[in-house]
């Protein structure tokens, strides 16, 4: 996720706002699903309806997790607090596996018993308000996502975007219902469970590769590594290090200069290294090394 540049102010704007979304979004998604299982006593939207209280969960720990994240950094945490949102998405694909599971087990209980499902038409309705809502959450979390990079977001957005696919297989389920295949609500509800399920895991999956410090996607750190020779001065690039905590994406490179330059002079070329840099990633931490040619390693890009 190459986040596009803005300001650090921008950031923390826009991870508000799309949390603040994301919140009341599964407030009125809970709201109506309730009434429309009452009336319809659908597993399928029952699942949808566990679905939607996973969310509001997941939601409101993305909510307090941003909010940590945003903590400048202290005397404690030099690094800051970015890693909070990866601790947030993994609590959450934690909850999202959990509602799969309760899912299973009610569709399961539906298999061995079918009951015939009332009011079809009320649940079919709820259903297509709860796609269009989720989906413009969705876009809004995507374009929030594409600017910062935020990984708790992005957790977040995945979870709505496998809802868009779960209320329209309830949709199916309830026509099909209506047209004396009384299972077919059952049967629906499993697949949703082991759609909820494989997210979950591609959820954690993200997040535990930010808490580990995997390094950064092939493409932004052949990017840095293309910036930091666009300077003129330097030869190669001893080393290069990245990892990302919450937006901020850390760079540490060894730049590889001339032996014969004092050391104002490699100092101003570092600087104009981290200054190509900045534009380019504006919320990333940078560090660089400047190395003598006469002594430098095999390089290493990344």
């Amino acid at each position: 996720m190459k986040p596009t540049a803005s300001n650090p102010d921008t950031h923390a704007k826009l991870l508000r706002l799309a949390t603040q979304a994301s919140l009341s979004v599964a407030l009125v998604l809970i709201s109506v699903k309730i009434s429309g299982w009452w009336f319809t006593e659908s597993v399928s939207l029952l699942a949808s309806l566990l679905d939607s209280s996973a969310d509001l969960v997941a939601s409101l720990l993305t909510f307090l997790a941003v909010r940590w994240a945003l903590i400048p950094p202290d005397h404690d945490h030099r690094f800051g607090h970015g890693k909070a949102e990866a601790l947030a998405a993994l609590a959450q694909s934690m909850f999202i596996l959990g509602s799969a599971v309760m899912l299973a087990l009610q569709a399961v209980g539906r298999l061995t018993n079918p009951q015939p499902i009332q009011h079809t038409e009320l649940g079919i309705g709820i259903m297509l308000f709860s796609m269009v809502l989720t989906a413009l959450l969705v876009m809004f979390q995507h374009s929030v996502v594409r600017r910062t990079g935020s990984t708790a977001i992005h957790a977040d957005a995945m979870h709505y975007a496998t809802d868009l696919l779960s209320n329209f297989a309830v949709i199916v389920a309830l026509l099909l219902s209506t047209w004396g295949m009384v299972r077919a609500d059952a049967l629906f509800g499993l697949l949703i469970a082991a759609y909820v399920a494989w997210s979950a895991v591609q959820i954690a999956r993200e997040a535990l590769n930010q808490l580990m410090d995997r390094e950064l996607p092939g493409e932004i750190v052949q990017h840095v590594h293309e910036l930091a020779l666009g300077i003129t001065g330097v030869h190669s690039l001893a080393s290069l290090r990245t990892r990302q905590s919450g937006n901020v994406y850390f760079f540490e490179l060894y730049i590889v200069l001339d032996d014969r330059l004092p050391l104002r002079a490699a100092h101003n070329i570092g600087d104009q290294v981290k200054a190509a840099l900045c534009a380019a990633y504006p919320a990333a931490d940078i560090m660089i090394h400047e190395e003598p040619a006469s002594v430098a390693s095999t390089t290493v890009v990344g």
